[in-house]
């Protein structure tokens, strides 16, 4: 079967099970060894499926890392949206990174992993763009209803804010999953104090 030189839509059980075969199969076996054999095999389903709609390894990361950063934006999401004060978003926020980082490292991987494929592929890095963008002006847009609410007073504009927060996790979480003996707490409360900042005008 020939493979899509554009991923197709796949909706329903299957794309389920392919996308969590795919996830299962990185944290045991890592970007290299996850192989569409593999993948089929673990979800049910034919390799030429995967072939069909998808084309490539990196295209069905991507679909890997665009449903967990939904699912992951929906639960900060109704996070925030409990939030009553500074302290309540940064513990949100704290706590969201390092549960990810301590309970589902392979997230990461497959950032970095899709990083450096969008480096050699246009499109990837096209699609990896868009991913950031979604999640920049999802978060945003809940830093702005806080704001609206009193509950935050940011220094810069909302979409600064949170390109600057994100990247302080993202850059966190490699050195965390690299350095097993990075001081975590001190580097953490770094990150809090800095995001502070970046929150509240004082």
């Amino acid at each position: 079967m020939e493979a899509s030189t554009t991923p197709r839509e796949l909706t329903g059980d299957k794309a389920t099970k392919i996308v969590e075969a795919m996830r299962e199969s990185v944290a045991k076996r890592g970007i290299a060894g996850s192989t569409f054999e593999h993948v089929a095999r673990e979800a049910g389903v034919s390799r030429g499926l995967l072939h069909y709609y998808f084309g490539t390894k990196e295209r069905l990361l991507v679909e890997v890392v665009r449903r967990d950063s939904e699912l992951r934006v929906a639960r900060l999401d109704e996070m925030l949206g409990e939030a009553q004060s500074v302290d309540d978003v940064l513990d949100v926020l704290v706590s969201s990174l390092t549960d990810l980082i301590e309970n589902e490292p392979s997230f990461f991987l497959l950032i970095y992993e899709l990083f450096s494929a969008g480096r050699r592929n246009p499109e990837i890095q096209e699609e990896v763009g868009k991913l950031f963008a979604h999640t920049r002006s999802h978060v945003a847009e809940v830093l702005r209803t806080k704001e609206s609410e009193g509950v935050l007073s940011l220094r810069f504009d909302a979409d600064a804010v949170v390109s600057i927060l994100l990247a302080l996790g993202d850059g966190f979480a490699l050195q965390a999953l690299s350095d097993t003996d990075l001081d975590d707490k001190a580097a953490v409360a770094a990150g809090a104090a800095s995001a502070r900042f970046l929150l509240v005008r004082e």
